[in-house]
């Protein structure tokens, strides 16, 4: 009993946590997030540590999940589609927010 409970507790701690399976409903959210970043960096004029998304990547989505680059493909060009015609402001505040998201995450410094 002290085992499986040993065992639940260290699958459940977050160790580990990239190669438990997820939901659609959070591929979905990681990649809508993931691809509002990545797709606004050109457009809010940022430059991203190509090393540091790479270690996002690696600590946040499942080694085996091949549906979330197709997902994050979508909502990248998305974005990009939409700063395309964002009204000035709007774009401020999303530019702004985009770079804080991205600094709290190491893509930039």
């Amino acid at each position: 009993m002290r085992l499986i409970l040993a065992v639940f507790i260290f699958c459940s701690s977050g160790f580990g946590a990239v190669a438990q399976q997820w939901d659609d409903l959070q591929r979905m959210k990681m990649a809508t997030q993931l691809g509002s970043l990545l797709g606004s960096e050109e457009a809010c004029g940022l430059s991203f540590n190509h090393d540091a998304v790479a270690r996002f990547i690696d600590t946040k989505v499942p080694e085996d999940d091949m549906e979330f680059t197709s997902m994050l493909s979508t909502m990248t060009g998305g974005t990009s589609y939409d700063l395309e015609s964002m009204p000035k402001s709007q774009k401020v505040a999303h530019c702004r927010q985009i770079e804080r998201v991205a600094r709290s995450h190491g893509f930039i410094e």
